[in-house]
C-alpha cells in the first residue's frame, strides 16, 4: 500500500505541475489572441479552443492534488457550529459521497474517452481537434482524484485529523 501511495503521490504532483504550466500557457494563448485581434487585425479561432483545452486538463489533472490538501470547497459553518466529534463523521460521510459521484463520473468519463477514440470524434470548429484530448484529460484527472479519495476513505482520513481551518469551541 506505501508503494502504491507514493506512485500515486509523484503521478498526482506530476499532473499538477503540468497543470500550472497548462493555465501559464492557456494565459498566454488568450493574450496573442486578444493582441492579435486588436493590434494586428489577425482573425483566428483556435486560441479559443485551445485554451480551453489547456484549461479543461488542468482543472481535471489538478483536483487530485488539491484533494490531497483538502483543498476542495467545503461548509465552513457548519464545522465552526458542530462539535469536532460530529464534524469529522460528517468530513467522512462527505468523502463517502465523494467517493461516489468521483467513481460514477470517471466511469462516464473514460466511457466518453472510448467513444471519441472511437469515433473519430472532432470538434465542431475551423481547427477540427480531436475531442480525445479534454476526454483524456477529463477520465485520467477524476480517476487520480477517486483513487486519492478512495486512500483517504480507507484510512479514515477525514476522522483522524481536524480540518485545517477549525476553530475551537469556547
Amino acid at each position: 500500500m506505501i508503494t502504491i501511495k507514493k506512485w500515486l503521490d509523484s503521478c498526482i504532483r506530476l499532473a499538477a505541475y503540468f497543470s500550472a504550466i497548462a493555465v501559464g500557457a492557456a494565459g498566454c494563448v488568450l493574450t496573442w489572441e486578444a493582441s492579435a485581434r486588436y493590434l494586428f487585425k489577425i482573425p483566428s479561432d483556435w486560441q479559443d479552443e485551445l485554451s480551453i483545452f489547456l484549461l479543461i486538463g488542468a482543472t481535471f489533472m489538478s483536483a487530485a492534488w488539491v484533494q490531497t490538501q483538502r483543498g476542495h470547497i467545503g461548509i465552513q459553518a457548519l464545522s465552526a457550529i458542530l462539535p469536532p466529534a460530529i464534524d469529522r463523521k460528517r468530513r467522512f460521510l462527505s468523502d463517502l459521497m465523494a467517493l461516489c459521484f468521483c467513481l460514477f463520473f470517471s466511469w462516464k468519463s473514460w466511457t466518453l474517452l472510448a467513444e471519441a477514440i472511437t469515433d473519430g470524434q472532432i470538434s465542431g470548429s475551423a481547427w477540427g481537434a480531436p475531442l480525445w484530448i479534454p476526454y483524456g484529460c477529463m477520465a485520467l484527472g477524476i480517476s487520480l482524484l477517486s483513487l486519492v479519495i478512495l486512500i483517504q476513505v480507507i484510512t479514515l482520513d477525514a476522522l483522524r485529523i481536524p480540518p485545517s481551518n477549525h476553530s475551537p469551541h469556547p
